[in-house]
């Protein structure tokens, strides 16, 4: 889909009309921040052609209505009941959004109602055992510096659409914040439809979690930047094991399923890698330009080698699992131990001795807490998600781009997943660290 067709407009649950209790500024000069204005726009792309003047003109790709606190709100603090669910896989950064979200909510707004949805979409159906989760700034006050979630997260029940507005109506929730992948947030969107459909006045924002990165319209996911931290030391282990056997080979497996952004990254970041195979740039194992040659080869002249590996990459080598998780992603087979299997059967019959050290740091990665980076990050994440339902905003997530903080209409988001492209910059860095081949395909 071309972005020139896509439209960025951020639906609205009605005219805000109340004074925001934020007390901001319009002038410049004056030592205080300013509101932002719904008129206020970035462009989507910052590229330029050339005019017909021969001068540089934009790329006419659209604007990005810029996040953050309007002078006219939409509800009432008074009677805003807010609830926030965090869904998926864990990652880093999830309490730090949490902390912000209660943290806006209650200083700057005066909310004083906020409930914390355990485990997900599925603490919103009506099976749900799970009590509600009552939250106010002492509950959030420390949670940043722990991994994981306090609400506790899962993957299913964003699919049951018409249980989960049921509650949020029989709650009288005014305000949702899903935090969570393209599963969770196709489910806020559908969330959004139906309570549309209903009449009801209900805002639902999202904040885009995915440590793979692999959301578009989103510079960066929160997490990501922690899970590349937590992966180096990692890869430095296994080169340290790998220099230190008889043909040593490291192998290290991280996420990614359908890009290879955490692989990549990780590769520029410990230059210790020799191979970096992402699902982006399929290989071949046999073959005179397959990837066991060229292991070989690396073996034998340098005596070792680091293998680092995102989990979606090799998958058109292994038959395929034909099962689906309670998200409905596809259920991948491990490459990792595949690979592993693969390498060690070769050389065996190459009659070449070779050491298998095989890590998979995954779920410690998972668990990590925030990095300094992503904990200002989500920080930021979490307020512009409270400003913009204050203000009456819905079916939006909160996104960074170009270096601003904007909206992004969530059906907009989903529309298609972020890869690596094998013919830009940040591939192209990467080849020239590893010197691998940039295609191992016969």
């Amino acid at each position: 889909m071309s972005s020139a067709v896509l439209d960025f407009t951020i639906p609205n649950l009605g005219e805000a009309k109340i004074p925001s209790p934020i007390l901001m500024s319009h002038s410049s000069g004056d030592g205080m921040a300013d509101y932002v204005l719904d008129s206020t726009r970035i462009l989507f792309n910052v590229a330029t052609k050339a005019g017909s003047d021969g001068h540089s003109v934009p790329v006419d790709d659209g604007t990005l209505e810029l996040a953050g606190p309007r002078e006219r709100i939409y509800f009432n603090p008074a009677h805003v009941h807010a609830a926030i669910t965090t869904c998926g896989g864990i990652c880093p950064g999830l309490n730090n959004v949490i902390r912000a979200v209660v943290r806006c909510f209650w200083y700057r707004y005066g909310v004083r109602r906020i409930s914390g949805i355990p485990y997900g979409y599925q603490g919103l159906l009506e099976e749900s055992s799970f009590p509600i989760i009552p939250l106010d700034p002492d509950i959030v006050d420390d949670i940043q510096e722990k991994g994981g979630t306090i609400l506790g997260s899962s993957r299913g029940g964003g699919d049951q659409i018409s249980e989960i507005v049921d509650s949020l109506e029989r709650m009288n929730v005014n305000i949702l914040v899903a935090v969570g992948g393209d599963g969770t947030l196709r489910g806020a969107w559908d969330i959004g439809e139906e309570i549309k459909k209903r009449g009801l006045k209900i805002s639902v924002i999202g904040v885009p979690k995915t440590i793979d990165n692999d959301l578009s319209f989103i510079q960066s996911s929160f997490g990501f930047d922690t899970a590349v931290a937590q992966a180096v030391p990692v890869v430095r282990g296994a080169h340290i094991e790998a220099r230190n056997s008889i043909n040593g080979i490291g192998l290290v497996k991280v996420m990614g399923r359908e890009s290879g952004f955490i692989a990549a990254n990780t590769s520029l970041a410990q230059s210790d890698v020799n191979f970096c195979l992402i699902p982006e740039n399929p290989f071949d194992l046999e073959g005179e330009n397959g990837f066991l040659v060229h292991l070989k080869k690396r073996i034998l002249d340098r005596g070792h080698a680091v293998i680092l590996l995102a989990e979606g990459a090799g998958q058109n080598l292994l038959p395929p699992t034909a099962e689906r998780d309670a998200s409905g992603n596809v259920k991948f087979q491990d490459i990792g131990i595949f690979l592993k299997d693969r390498i060690q059967a070769y050389f065996k019959k190459e009659r070449i001795e070779v050491n298998i050290k095989y890590i998979d740091p995954s779920y410690i990665i998972r668990s990590a807490p925030a990095d300094s980076f992503d904990s200002i990050y989500c920080a930021r994440l979490g307020a512009h998600a409270v400003h913009a339902a204050m203000a009456g905003k819905t079916q939006a997530l909160i996104s960074q781009w170009n270096n601003k903080y904007v909206h992004i209409p969530i059906k907009v988001a989903v529309s298609r997943r972020n890869h690596i492209d094998l013919e830009g910059t940040l591939w192209r860095d990467v080849l020239e660290n590893t010197r691998q081949p940039y295609s191992m395909a016969n």
